[in-house]
C-alpha cells in the first residue's frame, strides 16, 4: 500500500528519527540552524524524488479523468491552475508508459525524451541512462547520436526563418550554453516539440 502524503504545516525528517527535522508551510521550507552538509544534501535529494514522483502522479490523474470524467476533464484541469500544455505533456508520457516499464533510477524527463520510441527501445535506453548516470540532455544527445546513422537518406529541405537581430542573438547564446551550433540547436528543440506534440517519426 502506498505511503500517505504528509500534509502542509507538519515536521518531515529527511533520514532517520534521529535526524534534524525541517517544518513544511504552504509556500515555504523551515530548516533548523544545526541541519548538517550531509543532512541538506540528504533533504535536497527527497525533495527532488517528491517532485519527480508528482509528475507521475499528476499525470496518472489526468489520465484517469480523462477516461472517467472525460465531459468535465477540461473544466477540472483549468481548476488546479497549472498550464493546460505541461498537463497535456504529463498525461501523454503517463499514457505511454504501463507502471511496469517505469524506471525508478531516472527521472520523469528522461522517460519524455524516449516515450515516442517503440517500448523495447526505451527500455534500452532508461536502463542504459540509469547505468551510466546520464543527464536528461546527455541521453537526448545519445539516443540523436545512435539513432541518426541508422537512417535512410532522405531528401533535405531548405527552410528559411526570418527573425529579429535580438531573437537571433537569444538563441545563438543558448546554443552556445550547451556547445553546439545554432542550426544543430535549432534542429533538436524543433525535434523535442515535435515530440512533446506526439508527432510520429519518420
Amino acid at each position: 500500500m502506498g505511503k500517505a502524503v504528509a500534509p502542509l504545516g507538519s515536521r518531515v525528517a529527511p533520514t532517520s528519527g534521529v535526524s534534524p527535522q525541517a517544518f513544511t508551510h504552504r509556500t515555504s521550507l523551515s530548516l533548523p540552524p544545526d541541519f548538517s552538509l550531509t543532512e541538506w544534501k540528504r533533504f535536497g535529494k527527497q525533495l527532488f524524488l517528491i517532485s519527480d514522483s508528482s509528475s507521475w502522479w499528476i499525470g496518472d490523474w489526468l489520465v484517469y479523468g480523462q477516461e472517467k470524467y472525460p465531459a468535465r476533464y477540461r473544466q477540472a484541469t483549468e481548476e488546479t491552475g497549472l498550464d493546460y500544455r505541461k498537463l497535456r505533456n504529463y498525461a501523454w508520457v503517463a499514457r505511454h508508459y504501463r507502471v511496469s516499464e517505469r524506471h525508478a533510477n531516472v527521472s520523469f524527463q528522461h522517460h519524455a525524451e524516449v516515450a515516442s520510441l517503440e517500448p523495447f527501445e526505451r527500455a534500452m535506453w532508461l536502463k542504459r541512462a540509469a547505468r551510466k548516470g546520464w543527464s536528461r540532455n546527455m541521453l537526448r544527445q545519445q539516443v540523436l547520436t545512435q539513432t541518426a546513422p541508422q537512417e535512410e537518406p532522405t531528401e533535405r529541405a531548405l527552410v528559411q526563418m526570418h527573425v529579429s537581430t535580438e531573437q537571433g542573438d537569444r538563441w545563438a547564446s543558448a546554443a552556445g550554453r550547451q556547445g553546439r551550433e545554432l542550426t544543430e540547436w535549432i534542429v533538436l528543440c524543433l525535434e523535442q516539440a515535435a515530440d512533446l506534440q506526439g508527432a510520429p517519426r519518420p
